[in-house]
C-alpha cells in the first residue's frame, strides 16, 4: 500500500528522489523513488536500530552482492541456507544501484504486483532455530520495532578557504591605512596647541525696532522776563542779575 512520506523520512537516497512508501518491514523500509532518468524504482533502506546491528548489516549487504552476481543455493535447501548466509530468491529484482555504508540502501526498478527492494529485507532478520526441534519461544531482534530509517552522517564541513596572496597583501595595506589614520586623529585631538586662536564666534543678529514718526508741535510763545532794573519792558538782559552786583557791566 502507497503512503505519503512521513516526518524523519529522507527525500532523496543516493541520486534517488523518494515519492512515498510502499511497505514498512521489521528490519526496514521500501520507499517508491524516482531515477535521474525518470524511472519508477523501489528503494529498500535498513531501520537506524538494524543498521547498527553489524549481523544485520551484513546480511543485508551479502544480499544485495548475491543479487549482483546472481549466486546463490538452488534446491531444496535454498531457503533455509539462503536466510542464514544472505542470499536471495531467484526471482529477485535486478539491482540499479546500492550502497554498502554504515547506512546501507539498495534500488530496484518497480514492477507494479511484482518483486521489489523489499526482497533484501527478509534475509535481515532471523527467527526460529537452525537445526533440530524448537524449544523455547523464537529468536528475536533487539532493534524490532523501530520504524526509523538509517540515514548517511551528514557531510563534513568544507574546509575554511585559503586567502591568497593578493588578498592578503590588500587587507595589510588596508588595516595600516585605518591604524594611520586613527593615530593621526589621536595625535591632532591631544597634541595641538593650546594657545591656538579660537575662531571668532559670529555677532548676533541686529534687532531693528521700529519707533513711532514725531508728531509736529507749535512752538509756546515765551513770557518776558524782568531786567536788572526791574523794569518790564519785555526785554531780556544777557547778563544775569548777581553778576556786577546787579549793576550790570561797566
Amino acid at each position: 500500500m502507497v503512503t505519503p512520506l512521513q516526518y524523519g523520512d529522507p527525500p532523496h537516497v543516493g541520486p534517488f528522489a523518494l515519492q512515498a512508501r510502499l511497505q514498512t518491514a521489521p528490519a526496514g523500509l521500501v520507499y517508491l523513488g524516482q531515477a535521474p532518468d525518470g524511472r519508477v524504482v523501489s528503494v529498500a533502506v535498513l531501520s537506524s536500530g538494524a543498521a547498527l546491528d553489524a549481523a544485520a548489516r551484513d546480511r543485508f549487504v551479502t544480499a544485495i552482492k548475491d543479487a549482483q552476481g546472481r549466486t546463490g543455493v538452488r534446491g531444496w535447501g535454498a531457503s533455509l541456507v539462503e536466510r542464514v548466509r544472505g542470499r536471495v530468491f531467484p526471482d529477485t529484482p535486478p539491482v540499479l544501484a546500492m550502497h554498502d555504508g554504515p547506512a546501507p540502501w539498495v534500488a530496484v526498478p518497480f514492477v507494479p504486483n511484482g518483486p521489489g527492494a523489499e526482497r533484501f529485507l527478509d534475509p535481515v532478520t532471523v527467527s526460529g532455530t537452525l537445526i533440530g526441534q524448537r524449544h523455547g519461544p523464537d529468536f528475536a531482534h533487539y532493534w524490532l520495532g523501530d520504524r526509523t530509517p538509517a540515514l548517511p552522517a551528514p557531510p563534513a564541513p568544507p574546509p575554511p578557504p585559503v586567502a591568497t596572496r593578493r588578498s592578503v597583501v590588500l587587507a595589510s595595506t588596508l588595516l595600516a591605512t585605518l591604524v594611520l589614520a586613527l593615530l593621526l586623529v589621536t595625535w591632532m585631538l591631544l597634541f595641538r596647541g593650546e594657545d591656538e586662536p579660537e575662531p571668532p564666534r559670529p555677532l548676533p543678529n541686529t534687532q531693528f525696532v521700529p519707533t513711532p514718526p514725531p508728531e509736529p508741535a507749535s512752538p509756546e510763545p515765551q513770557q518776558p522776563t524782568p531786567g536788572p532794573s526791574g523794569s518790564g519792558d519785555g526785554s531780556q538782559s544777557p547778563w544775569p542779575d548777581d553778576l556786577f552786583d546787579g549793576r550790570g557791566p561797566i
